[in-house]
């Protein structure tokens, strides 16, 4: 009798340890998991022109076993995906076409109804549901884009101007896109609604062309082409032969400087990765700096010939295509963006148009190189400085003395390195150089635009 009492005992211990580990895998279990299928769709702007499909992701544990995808409008509701996978999967990614007829919608907003259930065993085999709301803002008009003035030419490796107009109550963004898929920023002019931008060619690029491209939230594009002459301006090539004087002197030096050439004996080696790997890490921090373009509008852009030393000879041109050479053997080769001038050794340099200093400081190559921002996406820049006399973030007035002349960096004679940038492309600094081309290409293009805005 004992034994039968002990023998129920286990039993019914061996029933509760199985309850138990019953409840215990269903509580922990993916297969009896107690959360519902998560929605999100890609377009948070919840505006639609209802001609790009809508991007809806489905995610959940146990699977996604079904999935219901409805329009509702003034006139009713319409299916626009009901499914039921064969396949159970996790994560369930779906384009929402706009349903046939979708032309005909006059609605000013919709909304999109998401019905999904997961695999899960739970709530007696049925799984979890969810249904969510989407509520959208239709918009089927394209922005109106209209080119108000513009530079009348551009030359390869030089800039110009332009200014428009963009119309749009969803208004997203705006740029101008050259045929090298350079995005150029624009930045609010005069009155709401316009913009300006300088445009650069860049003196590498065969070819140019600009494209205003203005997009609203709910994905309508619109383009308009800036008429621009273009002219092909031609640049020298040099053919440069390398002596072992300068490999054993300047580049020995130089070599010992920069990590890139540590370790590397070859003299020939050294000047490759110096002219190419340092010169474009160099460049790219460059480009980085003078990207950016403000963003708060201005009324007027007023910019001075430049022209940094005085009585200064032109040592060296901008966009001189140099290729070197080794005992006959092509060895490297490099474009020259800008232009060297030289007068005196630790001549006074001077900018004479005011700006901010975004850069002060030691830039391989280029050595002590203060860079000035005047607006607008221009820069002007000034390498191998023996000295800088300003610091980076200060205001500094026009016809200021900002550094001395050297031969720090890359460079074998006291001189100066006067680079102009427009968005991180170096132009021809020639041009900033000409009254009569800032006249001509910046002050006749803001005045005569603001006269036909003003008779708008």
């Amino acid at each position: 009798m004992k034994n039968r009492r002990n023998n129920s005992s286990i039993m019914s211990m061996i029933i509760f340890v199985g309850l138990i580990a019953g409840a215990l895998y269903v509580y922990f279990s993916d297969t009896f998991e107690r959360e519902a299928p998560q929605v999100s769709i890609t377009e948070q702007s919840r505006y639609w022109n209802l001609k790009k499909p809508l991007h809806l992701t489905l995610e959940d544990t146990s699977g996604i076993k079904s999935y219901r995808v409805v329009l509702k409008t003034s006139k009713g509701e319409t299916t626009l995906i009901h499914e039921q996978p064969l396949a159970v999967e996790n994560k369930v990614e779906l384009e929402i076409a706009p349903p046939r007829g979708s032309t005909t919608i006059k609605d000013k907003s919709i909304t999109i109804i998401v019905q999904a259930q997961d695999a899960s065993k739970w709530n007696l085999f049925n799984g979890n549901e969810v249904i969510k709301s989407y509520k959208f803002t239709i918009d089927k008009k394209r922005p109106q884009v209209a080119i108000i003035n513009n530079s009348y030419k551009i030359q390869r490796g030089g800039s110009a101007l332009v200014i428009f107009k963009v119309d749009d109550e969803n208004l997203d963004d705006i740029y101008i896109l050259s045929n090298h898929n350079k995005h150029f920023k624009a930045e609010p002019f005069y009155q709401e609604g316009y913009y300006i931008a300088l445009l650069a060619w860049p003196v590498k690029d065969s070819g140019f062309k600009a494209t205003v491209v203005a997009t609203d939230l709910a994905g309508n594009v619109t383009k308009r082409y800036v008429p621009l002459y273009l002219k092909n301006k031609k640049y020298r090539v040099s053919k440069i032969t390398l002596s072992d004087r300068f490999l054993k002197g300047k580049i020995y030096d130089l070599a010992d400087e920069f990590e890139e050439t540590q370790g590397i004996e070859d003299k020939l080696e050294q000047f490759k990765i110096i002219n190419e790997d340092v010169r474009a890490k160099n460049e790219e921090l460059i480009h980085k700096i003078t990207s950016v373009v403000p963003q708060d509008m201005i009324s007027d852009f007023k910019i001075k010939r430049m022209y940094p030393l005085k009585n200064a000879a032109v040592v060296a041109h901008f966009g001189d295509h140099r290729k070197y050479y080794y005992n006959g053997r092509f060895v490297s080769e490099a474009y020259h963006l800008g232009l060297d001038l030289a007068s005196h050794a630790m001549a006074p340099i001077k900018t004479q148009n005011g700006g901010r200093v975004v850069f002060a400081d030691y830039n391989g190559l280029y050595g002590n190189m203060p860079i000035i921002s005047h607006g607008l996406g221009l820069y002007t820049l000034y390498g191998h400085c023996s000295s800088v006399e300003v610091s980076e973030g200060e205001e500094v007035p026009p016809n200021s003395v900002i550094a001395k002349t050297g031969k720090s960096g890359y460079a074998m004679g006291d001189h100066l390195h006067f680079g102009v940038l427009v968005q991180g492309i170096e132009v021809r600094p020639q041009e900033w150089m000409d009254k009569q081309w800032i006249k001509l290409n910046i002050d006749d293009i803001i005045k005569s635009a603001k006269k036909v805005i003003d008779q708008q």
